[in-house]
């Protein structure tokens, strides 16, 4: 059950974040910004729902309710494209209310995210007495999750 709820929560981080890089996505109109941020997008969500079906999977859910949440996953940032698109003639980029509802929106799901990810699915792994014990798995997971943060950082710089 605690699974369950964890997962949940991790779904709506997902998905509240996947609408908001979508929107920003769908309401770019120079070529220059929109190509490394497709490119970013792809190895982003790529990576995310990696994970996400990962967590579906330990979480045990039944067929409907994990297709349900594949499919809520899988549509969200194109729904938040089609958003960005339908808004861009009255959607100003620099404008404070722009500015503060995508702050707003992006500081809640990177909230949730950064949470689920150090306390719910990380934590776990690094507590776990076979981690714990071998001091060449703790330095290699450690190595691999620095790399990867390290990575993830340098593609959200280039994007």
């Amino acid at each position: 059950m605690l699974y369950v709820i964890l997962f949940s929560v991790l779904e709506l981080g997902i998905i509240v974040h996947s609408v908001v890089i979508g929107l920003s996505l769908g309401a770019s109109e120079s070529p220059k910004t929109i190509k490394p941020l497709v490119v970013a997008l792809t190895f982003h969500q790529f990576f995310e729902g990696i994970g996400l079906g990962g967590c579906i999977f330990q979480a045990e859910f039944k067929s409907l309710a994990a297709t349900i949440m594949g499919a809520c996953f899988s549509i969200t940032t194109p729904f938040g494209i089609v958003i960005g698109i339908l808004v861009t003639s009255s959607y100003k980029e620099d404008s404070s209310t722009a500015l503060i509802v995508e702050g707003v929106l992006n500081s809640a799901s990177a909230g949730i995210l950064i949470y689920m990810a150090l306390v719910d699915l990380l934590s776990p792994d690094f507590m776990n007495p076979r981690m714990q014990k071998n001091k060449l798995l703790q330095l290699g997971s450690n190595v691999s999750l620095l790399l990867g943060a390290g990575l993830m950082s340098l593609l959200a710089k280039w994007a």
